[in-house]
Formats: C-alpha cells, sequence, structure tokens
C-alpha cells in the first residue's frame, strides 16, 4: 500500500483512538501553537472534552475552537503550562510513525539531536561536552541532557519527563559513547508541575563518579555533578569561545564565575589580567583546579570569594574598572511568580556591572531565568539600567543556545 494512502489526519487517528482527552484553544490563540511554541499556557484553554478528565503525563490532542485538532502533547493537570505540544497535524500526516506515542517519539527525537551534533562534529578531540538535548530546542521540552565524555547528566523540569524515565535513560544508554547517566531533577519546578519530591528521590542512587573532567575548545574543566545545574553551563560553549577571540591585552572580570570558565577563556585568548568572583566555596574551588588542570599562570587569574553586588560596590567605591565585565548570575526569576523581584536584582546587578566598565569596554551580561528572555522584561531590565547610565556602552550580543 502505497504511504501516501497510510498518512492519515490526526482527526481520524482522533477517532480510531478511544479515551483520548480533547484541549481546545480560545479563539484566536490556536496560531501561536501551530508557529512552533510547545507549550500550551492554561489562560488559552477554553474547555476540556473527555470523561473521565486527562491526568498529569496523559496524551491529549489539542484542537482549535471549532474542535479541529492542531496536534498532540503532554497534559499536566496543575502546572501552569497545561500541555506541553509534541507533534502538530502536518507533521503527523507526513509521518504518522510516532503518533501518538511518545515512545517512538522520544526515540525520534533523541537520535535526531545525536546526529544534529554529529554534524557539528560533535564529540570532537577538542570537545567532549556539549549539550546532547536542549529542551525546546530539540522539540522536547522540559528535558535537558548535557553530555560530559561517557556520562550524561538528565537534567529534568517538567512532569511528563519523570513518567517517561526510564524510556529516556534507555535512549540514551543507547547511544555509543555514553556509559553513564545521571539524572537530577529539579526540584522546585517539578514541584510546581504537581509532583511531590518524596517521588523524584532515586530508588537505586546513582553509581556514575559525582567528578569528571572534560575538554572543551581544547580546556580543561573538573566537573562536580554536586554543582549547578547540569554540573557545566555547557550551553555557553560559543560565547567562553567568543570571549577569547576579544581579551588581548584586557583586564577582565568574571562575575558570578562558578568554575571559572570565561575566566579560563579570557586566560587562553591572552587577558592582562583575570578577576573571578563568586561567594560559593566549592565552585572557586574547581576554578582554582581547572588553572592547574591547563598549566595557566596563577599570577594573571585571582579567584575571590564574595557576594557579587558588595564586591562591585566595592569596585566602585576604590574607582576600579575593567575592559571586559561578565555579568552571569544563577536563575533568579525560577518562574514567572518572581519576575519582579528578580528584575529589581538584575537591574541592580547590571547598573552596577556598568559602572565597573570602562568607558569603551564590553559588558558580557546573561540570564539563564527562561521566565524572564521569555516575557521580554529582561531586555527592558538592561534598558533601564542602560537609561540610569548613559555614559557607559554596553554591548548585548544575542547568541542562540548552542548544542
Amino acid at each position: 500500500m502505497p504511504l501516501c494512502w497510510i498518512a492519515v489526519s490526526l482527526f481520524m487517528l482522533h477517532l480510531a483512538v478511544i479515551g483520548v482527552a480533547k484541549v481546545v484553544l480560545k479563539k484566536g490563540k490556536t496560531q501561536l501553537f501551530k508557529d512552533g511554541s510547545p507549550m500550551v499556557y492554561s489562560g488559552a484553554v477554553d474547555r476540556i472534552i473527555g470523561r473521565p478528565p486527562p491526568k498529569t503525563g496523559d496524551i491529549v490532542l489539542v484542537a482549535d475552537g471549532t474542535e479541529k485538532p492542531i496536534g498532540w502533547g503532554l497534559y499536566n493537570s496543575v502546572s501552569m503550562f497545561c500541555v506541553r505540544l509534541m507533534q502538530l497535524e502536518e507533521e503527523m500526516t507526513r509521518d504518522p510513525s510516532c503518533a501518538l506515542d511518545m515512545e517512538k517519539l522520544l526515540e525520534a527525537r533523541i537520535n535526531a539531536a545525536m546526529e544534529l551534533r554529529r554534524g557539528l562534529g560533535l564529540p570532537s578531540a577538542t570537545t567532549n561536552a556539549y549539550r546532547l538535548v536542549n529542551s525546546e530546542g530539540d522539540r522536547l521540552s522540559g528535558l535537558i541532557v548535557d553530555v560530559f565524555g561517557d556520562l550524561a547528566v538528565v537534567a529534568s523540569s517538567a512532569a511528563w519527563v519523570e513518567k517517561y524515565k526510564s524510556q529516556v535513560k534507555a535512549c540514551i544508554s543507547s547511544i555509543d559513547e555514553i556509559n553513564h547517566i545521571h539524572w537530577r531533577p529539579s526540584v522546585e519546578i517539578l514541584k510546581e508541575e504537581g509532583m511531590d519530591a518524596s517521588d523524584l528521590k532515586e530508588l537505586h542512587p546513582s553509581t556514575c563518579p559525582q567528578r569528571t573532567k572534560v575538554i572543551e575548545n581544547g580546556i580543561y574543566y573538573a566537573i562536580s555533578l554536586e554543582g549547578q545545574k547540569t554540573g557545566f553551563y555547557a550551553d555557553q560553549r560559543e560565547n567562553r569561545m567568543f570571549l577569547s577571540t576579544i581579551s588581548l591585552g584586557k583586564k577582565v572580570l568574571d562575575i558570578c564565575c562558578y568554575s571559572g570558565s570565561f575566566s579560563l577563556n579570557a586566560a587562553k585568548g591572552g587577558a592582562m589580567s583575570i578577576t573571578g568572583v563568586d561567594s560559593s566555596l566549592p565552585a572557586l574551588e574547581l576554578a582554582r583546579q581547572n588553572i592547574a588542570l591547563n598549566n595557566l599562570d596563577p599570577g594573571k587569574i585571582s579567584f575571590v570569594r564574595e557576594d557579587a553586588n558588595e564586591f562591585m560596590k566595592g569596585a566602585l567605591s576604590r574607582k576600579e574598572s575593567w575592559d571586559i565585565v561578565i555579568l552571569d548570575p544563577p536563575k533568579l526569576a525560577p518562574s514567572r511568580r518572581f519576575l519582579q523581584s528578580a528584575s529589581g536584582m538584575y537591574r541592580n546587578l547590571n547598573s552596577l556591572a556598568m559602572q565597573i566598565t570602562r568607558r569603551g569596554g564590553l559588558l558580557m551580561t546573561c540570564s539563564c531565568s527562561g521566565a524572564m528572555t521569555q516575557s521580554g522584561m529582561f531586555l527592558r531590565t538592561l534598558q533601564a539600567s542602560d537609561f540610569l547610565y548613559p555614559v557607559l556602552s554596553l554591548a548585548l550580543d544575542m547568541i542562540l543556545t548552542m548544542p
């Protein structure tokens, strides 16, 4: 039978599948999701058709106001994002092999993600740390997988990821280079997804090492799996490499430096002097290990344990300034309900950072708070800070998160 004969519309498949609920969108809310946004927020939903009503983790159809399905996804009865879309109707009509089958879709998407990284030359002799699965970027919203040599660290931030935990692990284990998997649930975010913290504990604790060593663009890093996020900010790889190209002869300040990755790249690029600042002693211990791992001159790089705000206020009082300032604070807005308080913290941090960046210098400022960037509030906060200090230049290079 020709393939075109077996390609069915999502609507016809719905008629054939018993017990699949339908989430009907409000009038005028459809196009956003047809255009690719995978997060169906509860305010966009008009009604849910199905008895009994769907439970968290169930597969549901998503339909427009006329009840014509536009795709399918995974439901959450608690989260502000009540559906995470997995496939649109057009895609399923072209290839129905993964239709309403999360296990097959997981396998297909993770394999596609791996092929994309291989096409980019990852892993390689000079880089064996990279992001294998980048949540929405690889169309698996709520799932992050970072690879460090033969170790994969999974950061789970959606209830569906926890439900399909064994299938996610099986897909990752099938990749030749990976021998160990470390599962790391984002507990606070998962609580907002309706998960109980006690359900997130591993029944069989991981046997993989808590420390490992990786190489990225020829620079070695010691990584602690007990550190922030997955243990290493793999998504900043291209930004770190960019910094190394502009650091020659510069005086560089790395605020919230964690394990010193930006500092190391500045040193590799020939910076005259580098100061890294962080409030975490374990992070600074890793940073100092990384200096030794790369045989760098410790006289050119110094690490200071201090609160970022206090350090910058002290630098201002001493009239100190730097050619390049990197500001990469931890997540200050874990969800939208923290936006107002977080915007004030980002504004204060960036205002201080601008004042200690010399005239004509460069401030590289970052936010890992998705709620800030997705809402547009991060840019507005920066613009407000820039208005306060117009004599200082702010260069903002919006670089997409890389694999």
